[in-house]
Protein backbone atom coordinates (compact mmCIF):
# COMPACT_ATOMS: atom_id res chain seq x y z
CA UNK A 1 0.00 0.00 0.00
CA UNK A 2 1.58 3.24 -0.80
CA UNK A 3 1.04 6.16 1.85
CA UNK A 4 -1.27 9.10 1.04
CA UNK A 5 -2.36 12.31 2.94
CA UNK A 6 -5.66 12.96 2.16
CA UNK A 7 -5.88 16.75 4.01
CA UNK A 8 -6.38 17.92 7.56
CA UNK A 9 -8.88 15.72 9.27
CA UNK A 10 -8.84 18.33 12.19
CA UNK A 11 -7.71 20.57 14.75
CA UNK A 12 -7.72 19.47 18.59
CA UNK A 13 -8.77 22.50 20.57
CA UNK A 14 -8.40 21.81 24.68
CA UNK A 15 -12.00 23.46 26.35
CA UNK A 16 -13.63 23.84 29.50
CA UNK A 17 -17.23 22.96 27.92
CA UNK A 18 -17.34 21.67 24.78
CA UNK A 19 -21.15 22.06 24.00
CA UNK A 20 -20.61 25.86 24.47
CA UNK A 21 -17.49 25.68 22.08
CA UNK A 22 -19.68 23.68 19.86
CA UNK A 23 -22.25 25.80 19.35
CA UNK A 24 -20.43 28.71 19.30
CA UNK A 25 -18.50 27.60 15.58
CA UNK A 26 -21.98 25.96 14.70
CA UNK A 27 -23.54 29.14 14.94
CA UNK A 28 -21.71 31.52 13.37
CA UNK A 29 -18.64 29.67 11.43
CA UNK A 30 -20.17 26.89 10.15
CA UNK A 31 -19.31 23.63 11.52
CA UNK A 32 -22.57 22.22 12.05
CA UNK A 33 -21.98 18.54 11.01
CA UNK A 34 -21.67 16.79 14.18
CA UNK A 35 -19.51 13.55 13.25
CA UNK A 36 -19.19 12.25 16.20
CA UNK A 37 -19.32 12.42 20.06
CA UNK A 38 -17.49 10.37 22.72
CA UNK A 39 -17.00 10.05 26.05
CA UNK A 40 -14.42 8.04 27.22
CA UNK A 41 -10.86 7.22 28.79
CA UNK A 42 -7.97 8.92 26.92
CA UNK A 43 -5.51 5.40 27.61
CA UNK A 44 -2.83 6.13 25.48
CA UNK A 45 -2.17 9.19 26.29
CA UNK A 46 -0.83 9.35 29.52
CA UNK A 47 3.06 10.29 28.83
CA UNK A 48 1.33 13.38 27.90
CA UNK A 49 -1.42 13.37 30.27
CA UNK A 50 0.90 13.31 33.51
CA UNK A 51 0.87 9.51 33.49
CA UNK A 52 -2.81 9.66 34.66
CA UNK A 53 -5.42 8.29 32.01
CA UNK A 54 -7.91 10.66 32.21
CA UNK A 55 -11.86 10.85 31.20
CA UNK A 56 -12.96 12.94 28.35
CA UNK A 57 -15.35 14.09 26.35
CA UNK A 58 -14.72 14.91 22.44
CA UNK A 59 -16.50 16.19 19.18
CA UNK A 60 -15.62 16.45 16.15
CA UNK A 61 -17.92 18.89 13.92
CA UNK A 62 -17.00 19.58 10.04
CA UNK A 63 -17.73 22.50 7.97
CA UNK A 64 -19.04 21.03 4.55
CA UNK A 65 -17.89 24.16 3.00
CA UNK A 66 -14.42 22.17 3.15
CA UNK A 67 -11.64 21.65 4.74
CA UNK A 68 -10.71 20.14 8.30
CA UNK A 69 -12.89 20.04 11.49
CA UNK A 70 -12.73 20.93 14.55
CA UNK A 71 -12.19 18.09 17.50
CA UNK A 72 -13.63 19.60 20.65
CA UNK A 73 -11.70 17.78 23.52
CA UNK A 74 -12.73 18.23 26.87
CA UNK A 75 -11.40 17.05 30.34
CA UNK A 76 -13.97 15.31 32.71
CA UNK A 77 -11.80 13.81 35.28
CA UNK A 78 -9.88 17.22 35.72
CA UNK A 79 -9.85 21.23 35.39
CA UNK A 80 -8.09 22.12 32.15
CA UNK A 81 -5.12 24.77 32.82
CA UNK A 82 -5.18 28.10 30.63
CA UNK A 83 -1.27 28.94 29.36
CA UNK A 84 1.14 30.09 32.27
CA UNK A 85 1.83 32.98 30.51
CA UNK A 86 0.43 35.34 28.04
CA UNK A 87 1.04 33.05 24.43
CA UNK A 88 2.75 35.14 21.88
CA UNK A 89 3.51 35.07 18.38
CA UNK A 90 6.41 32.97 17.50
CA UNK A 91 5.81 30.79 20.97
CA UNK A 92 6.33 27.26 20.10
CA UNK A 93 3.28 25.05 18.99
CA UNK A 94 0.45 25.83 17.42
CA UNK A 95 -0.67 29.42 17.39
CA UNK A 96 -3.48 29.79 14.89
CA UNK A 97 -5.83 27.93 13.29
CA UNK A 98 -6.55 29.03 9.78
CA UNK A 99 -9.73 28.73 8.18
CA UNK A 100 -10.84 28.93 4.13
CA UNK A 101 -13.08 31.73 3.90
CA UNK A 102 -14.79 33.21 0.51
CA UNK A 103 -15.21 36.41 1.00
CA UNK A 104 -13.13 37.69 3.88
CA UNK A 105 -14.57 41.35 3.93
CA UNK A 106 -18.26 39.88 4.49
CA UNK A 107 -16.67 37.54 7.14
CA UNK A 108 -15.27 40.67 8.55
CA UNK A 109 -18.87 42.69 8.49
CA UNK A 110 -21.08 39.68 10.60
CA UNK A 111 -17.61 39.00 13.20
CA UNK A 112 -17.54 43.16 13.85
CA UNK A 113 -21.05 42.57 15.84
CA UNK A 114 -20.28 39.32 17.49
CA UNK A 115 -19.70 39.68 21.33
CA UNK A 116 -16.81 38.22 23.30
CA UNK A 117 -14.28 38.42 20.43
CA UNK A 118 -11.13 40.57 19.57
CA UNK A 119 -10.61 41.80 15.77
CA UNK A 120 -8.09 42.96 14.05
CA UNK A 121 -8.24 44.70 10.80
CA UNK A 122 -8.49 43.06 7.48
CA UNK A 123 -4.99 42.77 5.90
CA UNK A 124 -2.81 40.88 3.20
CA UNK A 125 -0.93 37.23 3.82
CA UNK A 126 2.41 36.43 2.72
CA UNK A 127 0.62 34.81 -0.59
CA UNK A 128 -1.34 37.97 -1.17
CA UNK A 129 -4.75 36.83 0.09
CA UNK A 130 -7.14 38.39 2.19
CA UNK A 131 -6.74 37.70 5.44
CA UNK A 132 -8.43 38.83 9.21
CA UNK A 133 -7.18 37.06 12.54
CA UNK A 134 -9.37 37.16 15.49
CA UNK A 135 -9.39 35.93 19.03
CA UNK A 136 -12.57 33.58 19.67
CA UNK A 137 -14.23 34.31 22.82
CA UNK A 138 -12.05 31.38 24.66
CA UNK A 139 -8.94 33.23 23.83
CA UNK A 140 -7.83 31.10 20.61
CA UNK A 141 -6.22 32.82 17.77
CA UNK A 142 -8.07 32.57 14.61
CA UNK A 143 -7.26 33.39 10.90
CA UNK A 144 -9.71 33.70 7.71
CA UNK A 145 -8.01 33.22 4.63
CA UNK A 146 -9.36 34.12 1.16
CA UNK A 147 -9.84 30.79 -0.60
CA UNK A 148 -12.14 29.54 -3.56
CA UNK A 149 -12.08 26.37 -2.54
CA UNK A 150 -15.45 24.47 -2.00
CA UNK A 151 -17.20 21.27 -1.64
CA UNK A 152 -20.51 22.25 -1.41
CA UNK A 153 -21.90 25.39 -1.14
CA UNK A 154 -23.49 27.41 1.94
CA UNK A 155 -24.13 30.54 3.42
CA UNK A 156 -21.74 29.96 5.94
CA UNK A 157 -19.11 33.03 6.39
CA UNK A 158 -16.09 30.33 5.84
CA UNK A 159 -15.48 26.99 5.76
CA UNK A 160 -12.90 24.13 7.46
CA UNK A 161 -9.56 24.65 8.91
CA UNK A 162 -7.24 25.12 5.85
CA UNK A 163 -4.21 24.79 7.86
CA UNK A 164 -2.22 25.81 11.12
CA UNK A 165 0.12 28.70 12.05
CA UNK A 166 2.85 26.98 13.94
CA UNK A 167 5.93 28.72 16.11
CA UNK A 168 9.29 27.01 15.64
CA UNK A 169 12.89 27.49 17.26
CA UNK A 170 14.82 26.71 14.15
CA UNK A 171 13.21 27.26 10.53
CA UNK A 172 15.72 24.58 8.75
CA UNK A 173 15.15 21.99 10.68
CA UNK A 174 11.10 22.79 10.98
CA UNK A 175 11.12 22.73 6.93
CA UNK A 176 13.08 19.54 6.70
CA UNK A 177 10.49 17.99 9.10
CA UNK A 178 7.35 19.21 7.55
CA UNK A 179 8.60 18.13 4.14
CA UNK A 180 10.39 15.50 4.32
CA UNK A 181 7.23 13.40 6.75
CA UNK A 182 4.23 15.36 6.13
CA UNK A 183 5.06 15.96 1.70
CA UNK A 184 4.38 19.87 2.07
CA UNK A 185 7.09 20.32 -0.85
CA UNK A 186 6.47 23.43 -1.59
CA UNK A 187 7.85 26.89 -0.01
CA UNK A 188 5.50 29.03 -2.00
CA UNK A 189 6.89 32.14 0.44
CA UNK A 190 10.37 32.95 2.98
CA UNK A 191 10.30 36.35 4.48
CA UNK A 192 11.60 38.07 7.62
CA UNK A 193 11.14 41.20 9.07
CA UNK A 194 8.16 42.89 10.59
CA UNK A 195 4.54 42.08 9.51
CA UNK A 196 1.95 44.48 9.15
CA UNK A 197 -0.67 41.55 9.19
CA UNK A 198 0.38 40.32 12.51
CA UNK A 199 0.13 43.69 14.15
CA UNK A 200 -2.91 42.91 15.91
CA UNK A 201 -1.73 39.72 17.19
CA UNK A 202 0.13 39.61 21.12
CA UNK A 203 3.74 39.18 20.05
CA UNK A 204 3.16 40.08 16.51
CA UNK A 205 5.14 43.57 16.56
CA UNK A 206 8.85 41.12 17.12
CA UNK A 207 10.55 40.21 13.76
CA UNK A 208 9.98 36.83 12.70
CA UNK A 209 10.93 34.59 9.81
CA UNK A 210 7.85 33.49 8.35
CA UNK A 211 7.96 30.28 5.87
CA UNK A 212 4.41 29.32 3.77
CA UNK A 213 4.31 25.22 3.34
CA UNK A 214 2.14 24.21 0.59
CA UNK A 215 1.94 20.50 -1.57
CA UNK A 216 2.81 19.91 -5.25
CA UNK A 217 0.08 17.54 -6.02
CA UNK A 218 -2.51 16.75 -2.95
CA UNK A 219 -3.85 13.29 -2.85
CA UNK A 220 -7.64 13.11 -2.68
CA UNK A 221 -8.14 9.30 -1.17
CA UNK A 222 -11.52 8.77 1.06
CA UNK A 223 -12.61 12.37 2.03
CA UNK A 224 -9.79 14.30 0.76
CA UNK A 225 -12.20 16.45 -1.77
CA UNK A 226 -14.25 17.47 1.59
CA UNK A 227 -10.97 18.13 3.32
CA UNK A 228 -9.34 20.16 0.71
CA UNK A 229 -5.94 22.19 -0.28
CA UNK A 230 -4.10 22.60 3.06
CA UNK A 231 -0.41 24.76 3.73
CA UNK A 232 1.12 24.88 6.98
CA UNK A 233 3.11 28.80 8.04
CA UNK A 234 5.74 28.02 10.12
CA UNK A 235 6.99 31.26 12.12
CA UNK A 236 10.22 31.76 13.56
CA UNK A 237 10.89 34.83 16.43
CA UNK A 238 14.23 36.77 15.72
CA UNK A 239 14.74 39.20 18.45
CA UNK A 240 13.38 37.08 21.36
CA UNK A 241 13.81 32.97 23.10
CA UNK A 242 10.38 31.79 22.39
CA UNK A 243 8.21 29.96 25.09
CA UNK A 244 6.34 26.55 25.34
CA UNK A 245 2.67 27.26 24.51
CA UNK A 246 1.89 24.05 26.75
CA UNK A 247 5.32 24.21 29.19
CA UNK A 248 3.91 23.09 32.75
CA UNK A 249 0.84 21.67 31.20
CA UNK A 250 -1.26 18.31 29.75
CA UNK A 251 -1.82 17.64 26.21
CA UNK A 252 -6.07 18.27 26.80
CA UNK A 253 -5.61 21.72 28.63
CA UNK A 254 -7.14 25.16 27.09
CA UNK A 255 -5.81 25.63 23.12
CA UNK A 256 -4.97 24.12 20.54
CA UNK A 257 -3.46 20.29 21.66
CA UNK A 258 -2.69 18.77 18.23
CA UNK A 259 -3.14 18.85 14.23
CA UNK A 260 -4.46 16.09 12.72
CA UNK A 261 -3.84 14.58 8.84
CA UNK A 262 -6.30 12.13 7.31
CA UNK A 263 -3.30 9.26 6.03
CA UNK A 264 -4.04 5.86 4.18
CA UNK A 265 -0.80 3.74 4.68
CA UNK A 266 -0.05 4.26 8.41
CA UNK A 267 2.43 1.01 8.66
CA UNK A 268 4.41 2.80 5.35
CA UNK A 269 4.22 6.13 7.35
CA UNK A 270 5.03 4.46 10.47
CA UNK A 271 8.66 2.93 8.87
CA UNK A 272 9.20 6.34 7.31
CA UNK A 273 9.43 8.91 10.71
CA UNK A 274 10.81 5.85 12.41
CA UNK A 275 13.93 6.32 9.58
CA UNK A 276 13.91 9.87 9.63
CA UNK A 277 14.39 9.82 13.32
CA UNK A 278 10.93 10.43 13.93
CA UNK A 279 9.29 7.68 15.23
CA UNK A 280 5.46 7.59 16.33
CA UNK A 281 4.94 8.73 20.07
CA UNK A 282 1.28 7.12 20.29
CA UNK A 283 0.33 4.37 17.84
CA UNK A 284 -3.17 2.51 18.53
CA UNK A 285 -1.36 -0.48 16.87
CA UNK A 286 -4.63 -1.33 14.84
CA UNK A 287 -7.67 0.13 15.09
CA UNK A 288 -9.72 2.36 17.87
CA UNK A 289 -13.41 2.89 18.20
CA UNK A 290 -14.81 6.23 19.35
CA UNK A 291 -18.29 5.18 19.62
CA UNK A 292 -19.61 6.17 15.94
CA UNK A 293 -16.41 6.41 14.29
CA UNK A 294 -13.08 3.70 14.30
CA UNK A 295 -9.84 3.93 12.23
CA UNK A 296 -5.76 3.74 13.25
CA UNK A 297 -4.25 6.61 15.15
CA UNK A 298 -0.70 7.70 16.12
CA UNK A 299 1.26 10.81 17.24
CA UNK A 300 4.40 12.29 16.49
CA UNK A 301 6.10 15.30 17.65
CA UNK A 302 7.96 18.27 15.52
CA UNK A 303 11.37 19.52 16.34
CA UNK A 304 9.58 21.23 19.27
CA UNK A 305 7.51 19.23 20.73
CA UNK A 306 4.02 19.72 18.66
CA UNK A 307 1.90 17.10 18.57
CA UNK A 308 0.88 16.05 14.61
CA UNK A 309 -1.60 13.00 14.72
CA UNK A 310 -2.61 10.91 11.83
CA UNK A 311 -5.60 8.91 11.27
CA UNK A 312 -6.24 6.44 9.26
CA UNK A 313 -10.12 6.24 8.98
CA UNK A 314 -11.78 2.85 8.94
CA UNK A 315 -15.31 3.55 9.46
CA UNK A 316 -17.44 6.93 9.67
CA UNK A 317 -21.37 6.91 10.75
CA UNK A 318 -24.18 7.90 8.16
CA UNK A 319 -27.09 6.81 9.37
CA UNK A 320 -26.19 5.09 12.29
CA UNK A 321 -29.81 4.35 13.19
CA UNK A 322 -30.34 1.72 10.16
CA UNK A 323 -26.65 1.00 10.31
CA UNK A 324 -25.27 2.76 7.29
CA UNK A 325 -21.75 3.44 7.87
CA UNK A 326 -18.61 3.90 5.84
CA UNK A 327 -16.41 1.27 5.64
CA UNK A 328 -13.10 2.67 4.15
CA UNK A 329 -11.04 -0.63 4.84
CA UNK A 330 -12.64 -2.06 1.68
CA UNK A 331 -12.41 0.68 -0.70
CA UNK A 332 -9.35 1.90 -3.20
CA UNK A 333 -7.44 4.54 -0.51
CA UNK A 334 -5.96 7.13 -3.31
CA UNK A 335 -9.65 6.85 -4.85
CA UNK A 336 -11.95 9.73 -3.38
CA UNK A 337 -15.25 8.77 -2.02
CA UNK A 338 -18.68 10.24 -4.57
CA UNK A 339 -19.30 13.40 -3.51
CA UNK A 340 -23.18 12.37 -2.79
CA UNK A 341 -22.24 9.76 -0.01
CA UNK A 342 -19.88 12.45 1.23
CA UNK A 343 -23.05 15.21 0.86
CA UNK A 344 -24.82 12.53 2.54
CA UNK A 345 -22.98 13.20 5.98
CA UNK A 346 -25.65 16.59 5.97
CA UNK A 347 -28.13 14.25 8.13
CA UNK A 348 -25.57 14.66 11.05
CA UNK A 349 -26.44 19.06 10.99
CA UNK A 350 -27.17 20.28 14.14
CA UNK A 351 -29.74 23.33 13.81
CA UNK A 352 -29.85 24.73 16.99
CA UNK A 353 -27.59 24.77 20.20
CA UNK A 354 -26.81 21.31 22.06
Amino acid sequence: MRKTFNGIQQIGIGVADAKAVFNWYRKHLGFDILVFEDESKANLMTQYTDNTVHNRYAMLAMNMIGGGGLEIWQFKSREPKPPVTPILLGDLGIHTMKLRCHDVSKAFQVLTYLPNIEIGEISVTMGESPTLLFIDPWGNSVQLVQDSYCFDASKAICGGVLGAIIGVSDMEMSICFYTKILGYDIIAEDRSGFFEDFSSVEGGGNIFRRVLLKHTDRSVGGFGELLGPTEIELVQALDRVPSNIYKNRLWGDLGYIHLCFDVQGMKLLRDEAKALNYPFTVDSASSFDMGDAAGHFSYIEDPDGTLIEFVETHKVPILKKLGWFINLKKRNPVSPLPKWLVKAMRIHRVKKDL
